[in-house]
């Protein structure tokens, strides 16, 4: 059987192809026994509309795009879950993408999503700002931006983030207050703004303890992800001076990793060294050693970012631009605080 288009459902439900365009497109308009009759032929021919040619006659779609830093991660799929569930309550679509932390992959996958005339854009942009080149072609298109896990450099644009200067003060003091003098910081690029700014709230919370910044080993990985943790634990175990008293990872991938090397190596976690990661994955709780990390209202930030792109593609005019900046959670288990609570 070939496809099926509206003069077969018309002919079906013996009525016009305009009175099917109109269930379609403008339900609202056709009398509900009518309506029922043109669905009913709808199901029984199993027709599908052709969504590139609504897209032409409305000249916007009902997709949206979202492009996060990386599909693997768990933090990323669980904004994403927020991001589809109240997309879908709004009769649309997601077009998911990644950006592998590549501004040209990213430039690459925004002109696509610009192709497919997606109604807006949910980005976790790679570049510090927020603001690349892409992004702001897409907004001269009129085509809505919401960055996501990054404030919005800009007062005429929507965001979502988490406070992670308060997120990394939070972890870090964790261990200090385990007793810990010394810290290692494993962490991604310097230019992810993320790792950047736990890197700030760390050395925020040595202040406040009266240690300064040569209290703190900086440990820089190439990818935020449970291998480059394993790199990260050898290179300490290498290294002189002796290994610290706690170790904060920028992520709990790099944290799963870290605890992997350390515990092959023969050390016990939090006897002889204390661990935090960041993002409260569903894995920490269920690692060899509970991970202490720092939560992130991930559901929420992709289902309000979504919210916030949507009410901005209904009236792009009247829209109020929002910066939301949700706190982070500190979430204590076994691995961050050792057994009488002093340094070894």
């Amino acid at each position: 059987m070939g496809t099926v288009g509206i003069k077969q459902v018309a002919a079906r439900a013996g009525v016009s192809p305009g009175t099917v365009s109109n269930v379609l497109n403008r339900p609202e308009r056709v009398a509900e026994p009518t309506r029922a009759r043109v669905e009913k032929a709808i199901h029984e021919l199993g027709f599908v509309r052709n969504g590139s040619a609504s897209t032409l006659r409305a000249g916007h779609s009902s997709t949206i795009g979202l492009m996060v830093f990386d599909l693997a991660n768990p933090f990323c799929a669980d904004v994403a879950r927020g991001v589809e569930e109240a997309a879908s309550e709004r009769g649309y679509a997601v077009i998911l993408s990644s950006s592998g932390e590549s501004g040209e992959r990213e430039r690459r996958n925004l002109r696509v999503l610009a192709e497919q005339r997606v109604r807006g854009v949910l980005l976790t942009p790679v570049g510090d700002d927020g603001d690349g080149e892409a992004s702001a072609r897409l907004r001269e298109r009129s085509v809505p931006v919401v960055l996501l896990d990054h404030p919005a450099p800009r007062a005429d644009q929507c965001s979502v983030a988490v406070d992670d200067v308060a997120g990394g003060e939070l972890a870090a003091g964790e261990l200090l207050a385990g007793g810990a003098r010394t810290l290692a910081f494993v962490t991604g690029p310097p230019t992810l703004r993320r790792c950047a700014d736990r890197r700030k709230g760390a050395l925020r919370a040595l202040r406040s303890a009266g240690l300064g910044r040569e209290a703190m080993r900086e440990v820089p990985v190439a990818a935020l992800n449970a291998r480059a943790g394993q790199e990260a634990a050898r290179r300490l175990l290498e290294a002189s001076p002796p290994l610290p008293d706690g170790i904060f990872c920028a992520n709990d991938l790099l944290a799963l990793g870290v605890l992997r090397v350390l515990t092959q190596a023969g050390l016990r976690v939090p006897t002889d060294i204390t661990l935090i990661g960041y993002d409260d994955i569903e894995f920490t709780a269920a690692a060899a050693v509970p991970l202490s990390s720092v939560r992130q209202p991930t559901y929420q930030l992709g289902r309000i970012a979504t919210e916030l792109l949507l009410q901005e593609c209904d009236d792009p005019t009247g829209h109020a631009h929002q910066r939301v900046m949700f706190q982070p959670e500190l979430v204590v288990r076994e691995s961050s605080r050792r057994p009488g609570g002093g340094a070894r």
